[in-house]
């Protein structure tokens, strides 16, 4: 992404000050009903402390007032922390906004596709879906389209954050372009794919925006959780009343517990910790997410990641380095190896693919041959074609071809010759071991075989281990042949592949899979993606692919780097183990609670319960005062955790749940029994109670 905000910079900490107060309308805190019920206590509170200040005073003005003012801080704590996670998203949205610039657009007339056509220049923002637009070097992409003529360098940095220049050409799988991005060189003709405000960059700001993210059904269901504790324990405090009244009467003795006690009785029974850092979770989760510059569509996408049964990962570029690798020079007998290599090199000198300039290195480094120079050998280069399928060089008298097998044999039988029995078992055990066999001749003569291999990448196989560890099943998904695809599949780990896969076969497999009751996670930035991402759980397509994947997918990867996937299944698992953590801490939280304030709150009315006293807390008003603001001030102090997340491990669910009741469940049992009892002690030295 573009430049990032800090955490707590100077001008996110003011905009979420502000914000935390305008969210204490009631109609915004209703959204969230346990904020809304604190809300509602504050302002009664207030009443009430107004009240005393004319005479009618049901508890002493001071403890009212002080009671009042922490109250409405831990409203204001959880609009905080809502508004600091929000702050960040609308940060990296102001950000994106600067790259949307309304320029002149060179728009082709009707029927005219070709470079050097008749254009007029018009207004960005008045192009139409369909329309053909020409774009040249050190001009700025309009709007959102397909190159439909040319290829050129694009400069995507203004949307990605990242520097280096990237490809993008008509007819593939690297047609996309987005409005906002400059062309560096040649030239691009490209057909808008989306009308002013529906691009991608409008959708990727629109979803950067907390404050327009939408509710998962987790966190709905969480959110009636807690909503439903709250009403119980609303009940339970509204009982209490008419019990201490009764008491007192019958008695003779006592005092009825006073209306300010029993708000702050009930603020901290419900669950306020999780209750005012649950939107904040949420945020941030999406927020780490576009850290790792992915854009979500949905929270839901998200949340899906983290619940990930089945990966299906594309072989090329996900789990191989994406371009075959030379690895081997085989003769055929009769040759010598470094003779073998000399011709295979000089074939290859002006062959620009990764695998021809893997070959001219491997003989540079096996042989120490350095690269000729083209022009004093006097050569004549013959490319590559789809007709001969071989590629090769006429110098000195040697006509030397390199190609597939197929191809190579027909050669040599159309100079005369013939492929050995020798050749044949070279090639049939390279293709056995899941690798490549390219054969080189010179005339009606086999020199050798030179074998390509798949390089797989480099901790893969580890990443791998985490994911099975977690109890995510991997499946390679490739169009190599079965014999090849099951070789990558078992240097690289994975569970299962599909080889020779096709678009229906991708589609069934994941269809399978949820029908057996798994969530299906998925990358791909082809048009023949597109139905399989449709399917998919969590759907990530590329942003270098085809409209029709980023379509069909709920997240798009800026990066475009296939591995993402692992990364952002991380990510979801991080959001849910933290809000498992926070809501676990939470409720510990809230018993511990309970020892500090309900002996405190009825030793008036029933002196008896001043044996639960175990915190020793010197007044039944400090003792009240200190729960409060410690409810309070645990929102802030959590905010961190919140927005960081719960360090990810690669564990399993049993362990996890283990993990989470021992550090967060004990750990929320413990804390504020310590931080009621500093808090006591801070107002006995201070005499503020």
């Amino acid at each position: 992404m573009t430049a990032q905000k800090s955490l707590y910079s100077h001008k996110i900490i003011i905009q979420a000050l502000m914000e935390s107060v305008r969210k204490l309308d009631p109609r915004v805190q209703a959204r969230n009903p346990v904020m809304f019920v604190v809300e509602i206590g504050s302002v009664l509170t207030s009443l009430l402390f107004f009240s005393a200040l004319f005479g009618q005073a049901e508890a002493p003005t001071g403890f009212i007032f002080a009671i009042t003012i922490w109250l409405w801080f831990t409203v204001l704590f959880a609009n905080f922390s809502e508004s600091i996670a929000e702050g960040r998203g609308k940060a990296q949205a102001e950000s994106l906004r600067q790259a949307r610039k309304d320029i002149l657009a060179k728009k082709l007339s009707v029927g005219e596709k070709k470079y050097g056509s008749n254009y007029e220049r018009i207004s960005a923002s008045a192009l139409r879906k369909g329309d053909i637009v020409i774009v040249e070097a050190q001009e700025t992409i309009p709007c959102d389209g397909e190159v439909i003529e040319g290829v050129a360098s694009v400069d995507e940095s203004a949307i990605t954050g990242e520097s280096a220049p990237v490809i993008r050409e008509s007819g593939g799988d690297r047609s996309a372009v987005t409005g906002g991005t400059r062309v560096l060189s040649d030239w691009l003709v490209i057909k808008i794919t989306a009308n002013p405000g529906e691009t991608f960059l409008d959708h990727m700001i629109s979803m950067v925006e907390g404050a327009k993210r939408q509710k998962t059904p987790n966190e709905i269901a969480l959110n009636i959780l807690l909503a439903a504790l709250t009403l119980i324990f609303l009940l339970v405090t509204l009982t209490l009343f008419p019990f201490s009244k009764y008491s007192v009467e019958v008695n003779n003795q006592g005092l009825m517990v006073s209306v300010t006690v029993l708000i702050a009785l009930l603020v901290c029974l419900i669950p306020t910790t999780i209750g005012g850092l649950l939107s904040a979770i949420g945020i941030a989760g999406l927020d780490r997410l576009l850290r790792a510059n992915v854009i979500a569509m949905s929270g839901r996408a998200v949340e899906a990641a983290g619940d990930v049964d089945v990966l299906l990962l594309d072989k090329t570029g996900t789990i191989t380095l994406g371009n075959r690798q030379a690895t081997n020079f085989i003769p055929n007998s009769g040759t010598s190896e470094r003779d073998f290599a000399d011709a295979a090199q000089i074939s290859s000198l002006a062959d620009e693919t990764p695998e021809g300039r893997s070959i001219v290195v491997l003989a540079k480094e096996k042989y120490g041959l350095r690269e000729r120079n083209i022009h004093e050998l006097g050569a004549t280069f013959i490319p590559f074609s789809a007709q001969t399928k071989m590629s090769g060089v006429d110098f000195d008298g040697k006509q030397i071809r390199k190609g597939a097998f197929e191809a190579i044999e027909l050669y040599v039988a159309s100079q005369g010759g013939e492929v050995s029995q020798t050749v044949k078992t070279i090639v049939a055990d390279i293709a056995k071991s899941g690798s490549t066999p390219l054969v080189v001749a010179d005339g009606a003569n086999v020199l050798g075989v030179i074998q390509l291999k798949d390089i797989v990448k480099g901790g893969i196989k580890e990443r791998f281990a985490e994911l099975r560890a977690m109890g995510i099943k991997t499946i390679m998904i490739t169009g190599d042949n079965p014999l090849t695809a099951a070789a990558i599949a078992a240097e690289a780990g994975v569970d299962d592949y599909l080889a020779q896969a096709t678009p229906e076969e991708k589609l069934r497999l994941i269809r399978n899979s949820q029908a057996s009751g798994k969530l299906v996670a998925m990358t791909g930035d082809g048009t023949n993606d597109a139905p399989a991402l449709a399917q998919a759980d969590v759907a990530v397509a590329m942003n270098t692919g085809t409209q029709a994947a980023k379509e069909a997918g709920n997240m798009v990867d800026l990066d475009s780097n296939p591995t993402k996937l692992i990364e952002i299944v991380e990510i979801g698992k991080q959001l849910l183990m933290t809000r498992g953590a926070l809501t676990t801490f939470s409720i510990s939280n809230d018993v511990a609670k309970y020892f500090a304030i309900i002996p405190a709150a009825f030793a008036t009315t029933y002196p008896v319960l001043n044996k639960l006293n175990v915190m020793g807390l010197r007044t039944p008003e400090s003792a009240i005062l200190s729960a409060v603001i410690f409810n309070a001030l645990i929102i802030l102090f959590l905010l961190p955790l919140a927005l960081k997340g719960v360090r990810y491990k690669p564990v399993g669910a049993s362990i996890l749940l283990r993990d989470n009741l021992v550090i967060y469940g004990i750990g929320g049992l413990i804390v504020p029994f310590i931080g009621i009892k500093l808090i006591d002690m801070a107002l006995e030295l201070l005499r503020l109670v």
